[in-house]
């Protein structure tokens, strides 16, 4: 599947929520889509999805455009945060029309996932849990096996060991299935390790698409005296600089390992931590 967006444009009312981006998706991989609330994140995935169509640019699934498509969008599941199904379905309703749905659907997958999720296949989506509902989500997404799989904070309401249990089973079944899987997150530190790429919306723009390796190996923070810190930043991308009581911290990105000189001390520095500081509203402080 190639995904290709072109000055894509989405305007509301109000606001202009994607603000002409340019975007190419075309590997197999698990993509993390990051950026703080109301960046554009999810009215991307719903445009991607044929939920809505542009106001302006182009968008195009393997050269057809997804709104009004269902030769697109019969390869396209996405889950949302919320409001996925309709209340008086039942579960095995629910993973009836799903089937029906998705050609790719894997009925024996969605069993095991009911299993590892302990759900109730009897009971209506209007009396489940948030948690639980949110695995509904989950076992419909996965299971779908559609070609372009988004997940939306997919994991709202789950605990600590069913998030785990989720990342387990989205690595094992993109390793035996490998496909596009776009997973939005703000729990950026517990899935990094799964990401391939990271791509960074910021206020309707794409602020930053890389390897998520490439990411890691180019942020950097160096620490130590406020003067030294400052000399050695000069010309370099600087993200973000906090000072406090004659010594500085200062987040950067860099193509080349630093070499240290003085007092100064370099780390990396976690994508979650990255992401914030890319996105800060108020910029550095001093």
């Amino acid at each position: 599947m190639t995904i290709i967006a072109d000055k894509l444009i989405k305007e509301y009312k109000t606001a202009t929520a994607l603000k002409g981006i340019d975007l190419q998706i075309t590997e197999p991989k698990i993509y993390g889509l990051l950026g703080r609330n109301g960046a554009g994140k999810t009215t991307f995935m719903q445009l991607l999805a044929g939920y809505d169509k542009p106001s302006g640019g182009e968008l195009h699934v393997n050269g057809m455009k997804p709104f009004d498509n269902r030769a697109v969008t019969e390869n396209i599941c996405l889950i949302k945060e919320a409001d996925n199904f309709k209340k008086d379905l039942t579960v095995h309703q629910v993973l009836k029309f799903a089937s029906m749905l998705y050609s790719n659907w894997d009925k024996d997958l969605a069993a095991d996932l009911l299993d590892g999720f302990d759900l109730n296949k009897k009971l209506r989506v209007k009396s489940l849990s948030k948690g639980m509902e949110s695995a509904l989500g989950i076992i419909v997404g996965l299971a779908s096996k559609a070609p372009v799989t988004m997940l939306d904070e997919p994991y709202i309401g789950l605990d600590a060991a069913s998030r785990a249990y989720f990342y387990e089973v989205l690595l094992e079944e993109f390793q035996s299935d490998p496909r596009i899987i776009i997973l939005s997150t703000h729990l950026i530190d517990e899935v990094s390790n799964l990401f391939e790429e990271v791509i960074i919306f910021d206020k309707g723009s794409i602020l930053l698409h890389k390897s998520a390796d490439e990411l890691r190996a180019q942020s950097f923070c160096i620490s130590g005296p406020a003067a030294q810190v400052k000399t050695f930043t000069n010309g370099k991308q600087v993200i973000k600089e906090t000072s406090f009581a004659g010594t500085s911290q200062a987040y950067f990105l860099s193509t080349e390992a630093p070499a240290l000189t003085g007092d100064l001390a370099v780390s990396g520095v976690p994508l979650q931590d990255m992401m914030v500081h890319l996105t800060e509203k108020r910029g550095a402080r001093a």
